[in-house]
């Protein structure tokens, strides 16, 4: 079989969450670019038109949905909206996250709460409503959960950050190990350090050192996680479930020697 055709996403229908900027938005647009069709969800309404917007001048299929991933009801009827457009969803991609880099003995339980709600709570809920409705509908699919590198190690002021990744890397492991046998594949990416509208701040900043710890030399951008996210999106993927796949430019190689 050709690339071409091992990739090929057409007929497809995806969703994903964090889409109006950064990893999200480069997700929807590898997605609808490799034939899917696919609905962006984001809290801003105007990044998501623009968005959007772009995808369909590129010759692509996609609609906005504005939605908060922590409301259970948008969250339905975000799904809905995907639905009524394109057919079923039969991509998740579980993007949406938040950041924070204060120190553990200053983290607030707001702060604390406001990362692991976000990062890892809706991830599973997304997940979960994801699956009931591709077994409902009698499809096969792929979710793809977003990790990071700071769920297998960690650095200062990442606490609920890295415990939360940590969490979506199990979430990933149980739902794969459930879901699998109904058709339905559930693995994640873990990128390293790519410079993000949540970092951006961090990493041109006090962060900025950390690039002596990348093999590679650099930062990851645009283009680097296009592999990993079409690997287990498409049929390519066909053989993976519950499984995490590092794009960290050999970050982690690096630290565990």
């Amino acid at each position: 079989m050709k690339a071409a055709e091992l990739f090929d996403l057409k007929g497809r229908v995806a969703l994903v969450t964090g889409a109006s900027s950064g990893l999200g938005l480069r997700f929807a647009e590898v997605l609808a670019a490799n034939g899917a069709s696919v609905a962006l969800v984001a809290r801003r309404a105007d990044r998501l038109a623009a968005a959007t917007k772009a995808i369909e001048s590129a010759g692509g299929k996609a609609i906005a949905v504005e939605a908060d991933v922590l409301d259970r009801a948008q969250m339905v009827r975000a799904f809905e909206q995907a639905e009524r457009a394109f057919g079923p969803v039969t991509i998740l991609v579980n993007n949406a996250g938040v950041a924070h880099s204060t120190r553990a003995v200053d983290l607030s339980a707001d702060e604390w709460n406001r990362v692991i709600r976000t990062n890892l709570d809706a991830v599973f809920f997304w997940a979960q409503e994801g699956a009931r409705r591709m077994i409902e509908a009698k499809v096969k699919g792929a979710i793809v959960n977003i990790a990071s590198v700071l769920g297998f190690g960690v650095s200062k002021g990442t606490i609920a950050y890295a415990t939360a990744k940590a969490g979506v890397v199990q979430i990933t492991k149980a739902l794969g190990h459930e879901l699998a046998f109904k058709g339905i594949r559930v693995n994640a990416i873990a990128p390293g350090w790519f410079v993000t509208d949540i970092n951006r701040d961090y990493l041109t900043g006090a962060g900025a050192s950390l690039v002596r710890d990348i093999p590679v030399g650099r930062f990851g951008q645009d283009g680097d996680l296009d592999g990993a996210l079409l690997l287990l999106v498409s049929d390519a993927g066909a053989y993976m479930a519950g499984t995490t796949v590092v794009v960290d430019g050999g970050q982690m190689v690096a630290l565990r020697g």
